[in-house]
């Protein structure tokens, strides 16, 4: 019997640039399914439709990437409004069984709820982020935009026939806040899916420097990037280590003030923040650096958060350091050196102290390769992600 379609919601990030929705969609293609995604237009993939390796991505407009709480309330009641209108636009086109909404933010089933209502569509809520702890992480504020958004968190659970967790924290929160019962949560990890080996370094990155310390991710005041600029600055000029270079992939709302940041700091020649780069790029570097970090702050969000970037490193058998946060220390186990506070002075010493220490490296990243490969890899989650198919479609 033909699988029937499915449509994909996602909002922080278009598609194929966000890599966990892509590879699902893959998969879930793969399988037999239709897969119709709606995303943003942003950060160069502007075209309204695109039919890819069989895929077909709807983009609609999106005001500018949120930095206040009222920027944050534009960004998504104009995503709100795009996914709306292109949903039904898929509907009319596709008839899709399934919705399969990725968060933040938890306001998609506003736009699902007519489909189940109506014609019996099932729905997959599939947990990127705990968002009020990303709300309150972002705003430090428990007010009422912050109760509204425990709100929003309820009834996308209510609303949901099956929920996608990608680590145990996020699993407990699903059965314990949003009231799910444990055969309807799946832990769909995300894990990268890279040829590595197709990569080769390129020593340019450097600048003619011994070491590349390496981040790569979103921008945001939520990320804690600035940490690791305030920690280059400590590296090269309290330090005095003028034999590292750095080298921060990535964009987002921060982005043009983190440059400032840098500038202020007296570490142009020290700090490259390229912005977006393509794969190549990306992937090259990842084979260059010696060291990857993520500067995520300790907090509530991030302790249940699985960075993308901390698998990344691994997979390219690289050694990092990052604040010590519970679902990090469980990606990473002993291919990460911790610090164990948000401070971006410690975090420079442990950047030094790794650098410093070859052996260690080549045995954290040998270490971070195998748990990619054995325990964290892509294609353990397709086999949950397909069961969570077929329960719901059974139910």
């Amino acid at each position: 019997m033909p699988k029937p379609a499915v449509l994909i919601i996602v909002e922080n990030l278009p598609v194929p640039l966000d890599r966990r929705v892509w590879q699902e969609s893959c998969a879930l293609r793969d399988a037999g399914y239709e897969v119709v995604v709606i995303c943003p237009k942003m950060r160069g993939y502007t075209a309204p439709y695109e039919h890819l390796d069989g895929i077909h991505i709807y983009r609609h407009w999106i005001s500018d990437e949120a930095g206040g709480l009222l920027g944050f309330l534009g960004e998504y009641a104009s995503a709100l409004w795009g996914e709306w209108w292109l949903a039904w636009k898929a509907w009319r086109r596709h008839r899709f069984r399934i919705i399969h909404l990725c968060n933040p933010p938890d306001l998609l089933f506003l736009v699902a709820w007519p489909f189940k209502l109506l014609f019996g569509t099932k729905v997959i809520f599939d947990i990127h982020d705990v968002w009020p702890e990303f709300f309150e992480a972002k705003f430090h504020r428990r007010d009422l935009f912050y109760w509204g958004v425990r709100a929003a968190e309820r009834l996308t659970y209510a609303l949901a026939d099956v929920a996608l967790a990608t680590n145990q924290s996020v699993r407990d929160v699903a059965l314990e806040r949003g009231g799910k019962q444990p055969w309807e949560v799946f832990i769909v990890r995300t894990a990268p899916k890279i040829a590595s080996g197709r990569f080769q370094p390129d020593p340019a990155l450097k600048k003619n420097r011994q070491h590349l310390v390496g981040y790569v991710g979103v921008m945001g005041n939520a990320d804690g990037v600035v940490y690791l600029v305030e920690a280059a600055h400590h590296i090269v000029k309290t330090r005095g280590r003028t034999d590292v270079q750095f080298l921060l992939m990535g964009t987002g709302p921060e982005h043009d003030s983190l440059v400032q940041r840098r500038d202020q700091l007296g570490l142009q020649n020290h700090l490259d923040l390229p912005g977006r780069v393509s794969n190549e790029f990306l992937f090259t570097a990842l084979q260059t650096i010696d060291v990857g970090v993520a500067c995520d702050p300790i907090n509530a969000y991030n302790d249940h958060c699985t960075m993308n970037k901390t698998l990344e490193y691994m997979a390219f058998g690289k050694p990092q350091v990052l604040f010590d946060v519970r679902e990090g220390r469980f990606s990473a186990g002993d291919a990460a050196r911790y610090v164990p506070e948000t401070s971006a002075a410690l975090l420079g010493d442990a950047i030094l102290e790794l650098l410093d220490d070859p052996a260690a490296r080549e045995r954290m990243g040998q270490i971070g390769r195998e748990r990619i490969h054995n325990e964290l890899g892509w294609d353990r989650s397709v086999a949950q992600l397909l069961r969570a198919y077929e329960v719901v479609l059974d139910s």
